[in-house]
């Protein structure tokens, strides 16, 4: 997955009302995630 990749998702009622569309970027969450896996403590990685 890409860095700069974005999900869309739409939030809200399921008759169409009051609906959200949100974007949320997910490659930049993923990388982050994996670049801190090397500062975790062993406790956290276990």
């Amino acid at each position: 997955m890409r860095r700069n990749h974005v999900e869309r998702i739409v939030l809200g009622g399921n008759d169409g009302e009051d609906q959200e569309e949100r974007e949320l970027r997910l490659g930049a969450w993923i990388g982050n995630q994996r670049s801190r896996a090397a500062t975790l403590s062993p406790e956290r990685v276990e």
